[in-house]
């Protein structure tokens, strides 16, 4: 009988956001004239809180069997530049099942709270290839974290513009796991038993979708 290689386990990547202090301005997307900044620098606090918060939900996804890459295990991005544009190739080189994007939000108005899950808008060319199984991922995981945090809903959001979302080729959505801009939430998200929660939050999501 010939000896046949078990398949791996699902791969997931985790690319948690900001960070790299990237300097300059890409592409929106493949051949465009628009251009972003490589990295902004996010919320106050956003960039560490979103490592730890990947860094749980990577130990929580390996003791499950599944494979995980980050983008980043500590304050940089771990290789190029460390634009969207990089995060996104990194996940890409890989075919990772799915490209889990954590955030965490800010806004003017401190009141606002809640977690909310992005996936592309249609592209054609950019993210149609990618936008069902995105947009089935973003309701998968976007569920699974609210459920384990009891966090506020604030839904699921398309968006045209986000470099990360344009440059993946595999399936992709981006959590904002909270709001960094409203005290409260910025407490938990800092607290290490909430981290975990979220946490199993985005490992139960992202195993349910590249399990299904």
């Amino acid at each position: 009988m010939p000896f046949l290689a078990a398949t791996p386990p699902p791969l997931v990547c985790l690319d948690p956001g900001h960070g790299s202090h990237a300097s300059g301005t890409e592409p929106v997307g493949p051949g465009s004239t628009t251009r972003k900044p490589r990295d902004l620098a996010g919320a106050s606090g956003e960039a560490a809180v979103v490592l730890r918060l990947g860094l749980k939900t990577r130990a929580i996804l390996v003791k499950r069997g599944l494979r995980v890459a980050m983008t980043r295990t500590g304050p940089e991005f771990t290789l190029g530049a460390g634009g969207n544009i990089d995060r996104a190739r990194f996940c890409n080189r890989r075919h990772a099942d799915l490209m889990v994007r954590i955030h965490a939000d800010g806004s003017t108005d401190r009141s606002v709270h809640g977690a909310s899950t992005l996936y592309p808008a249609y592209h054609r060319g950019w993210t149609d290839d990618i936008l069902p199984e995105s947009r089935t991922a973003a309701g998968i995981v976007h569920r699974a974290v609210v459920r384990a945090t009891g966090a506020a809903d604030r839904g699921l959001m398309r968006r045209s513009d986000l470099t990360g979302f344009n440059w993946a080729n595999v399936p992709v959505c981006l959590v904002e796991t909270g709001f960094m801009t409203n005290a409260a939430e910025r407490e938990k998200l800092q607290s290490s038993r909430y981290q975990w929660r979220v946490a199993k939050g985005l490992a139960n999501g992202a195993e349910a979708f590249v399990n299904r």
